[in-house]
């Protein structure tokens, strides 16, 4: 399968964000997200209606800049000679409809995995769950692979919901961010918080957090955490008497 090739402005800022995508797919094996070819990584290119994903049934040690391919929204191949992954359309689906979302992930991590098998939320019972997910980790829909069934629930679930990841019924964790990196950032903790509820339920229920403390915790993490862009500098004597 291939392509028509960008034009020379175009491709240059295209290939900035290849070069992003093949390196946040090494995060998911340093994570250990992922298994085999399974999952994967996606970015819109800014200001044009394209995004970067990884191709299908390709391995992680093989991803570079030049093996990822672009997609236009309606998940038809616009630049590179692989066919994209199976989780395009779903991909495509989400950038449609979400414009705040810059970048989706998705990974048949363990635990998250197996939440999703149960057709289960993770509750919110731990301050890490209030920060970064703002409340429970949503189960979306059932949904089969190859058309955009999997981005309507995508969808669907996460605009009801202040978390950035989903859990999709029987298949696995999808997670979104205002770029890529912070999708990949929301998959790796959607893990781990996954993993640490599981244990903590072999010693009996967890406490859930009351919703006021969750909404402030996530108040704090969301413009608080963190380093924050310094105040603008003091005028000077002369400058406040103009």
């Amino acid at each position: 399968m291939s392509a028509p090739a960008l034009d020379a402005a175009l491709a240059e800022r295209a290939w900035a964000v290849r070069t992003e995508v093949a390196a946040l797919h090494a995060e998911l094996t340093r994570y250990g997200l992922v298994v085999w070819t399974a999952g994967n990584v996606s970015a819109r290119v800014p200001g044009v209606d394209l995004f970067v994903i990884k191709p299908s049934g390709v391995a992680y040690d093989d991803l570079r800049a030049d093996t990822m391919v672009v997609c236009d929204l309606d998940g038809r191949l616009v630049d590179g000679d692989r066919a994209p992954s199976s989780d395009t359309a779903a991909h495509a689906y989400v950038y449609r409809h979400m414009p705040e979302v810059g970048g989706v992930v998705h990974t048949h991590s363990t635990y998250a995995t197996a939440w999703a098998a149960r057709r289960e939320p993770i509750p919110c019972v731990l301050t890490m769950i209030a920060d970064e997910f703002g409340g429970e980790v949503p189960v979306g829909p059932f949904a089969l692979i190859g058309d955009d069934s999997i981005g309507r629930g995508i969808v669907e679930t996460l605009r009801g919901s202040r978390s950035p990841a989903v859990l999709m019924a029987n298949h696995g964790p999808f997670t979104v961010g205002a770029d890529a990196r912070a999708a990949v950032k929301a998959a790796v903790m959607v893990e781990d918080v996954a993993r640490t509820i599981h244990l903590a339920r072999q010693l009996g229920e967890p406490a859930a957090i009351a919703p006021a403390d969750v909404d402030a915790l996530h108040e704090r993490y969301q413009h608080v955490y963190g380093q924050q862009s310094p105040p603008p500098a003091a005028p000077t004597t002369q400058e406040s008497l103009r």
